[in-house]
């Protein structure tokens, strides 16, 4: 009896189907933010491992110029882009993550850097 359900209790969980996705948990510098000094980087943190090779990060000006000073670096979990000196502006960052499972999610948001 005890076999039986163990057995039952295996099946089921492995016919429940997989639906992770990299969801975007920690970014820095965050959602809205408005800095005194310019960041040298983005960071973001996700929930599932990427897949370097479908996954990315961008920052742009207010201009739409890429100001990134280096292609984006995907490891584990993590983006990161190192970015050029910014001046004070509003910038955007864009970025799409392919969990290693294959699921996609995108996203933007913008940061300030103040005078």
């Amino acid at each position: 009896m005890r076999c039986a359900l163990l057995a039952t209790l295996l099946l089921v969980g492995a016919s429940a189907p997989a639906e992770a996705h990299a969801m975007l948990e920690h970014a820095g510098p965050g959602a809205a933010a408005v800095l005194t000094a310019a960041p040298k980087s983005v960071v973001l943190e996700f929930s599932e491992a990427l897949e370097p090779a479908f996954s990315n990060v961008s920052v742009s000006d207010a201009a739409s110029h890429d100001v990134g000073a280096t292609q984006a670096v995907v490891a584990g979990n993590a983006m990161s882009i190192t970015l050029k000196p910014l001046p004070p502006g509003t910038y955007k960052v864009l970025w799409h993550a392919v969990s290693v499972d294959t699921h996609r999610t995108q996203g933007s948001y913008v940061f300030v850097v103040k005078p």
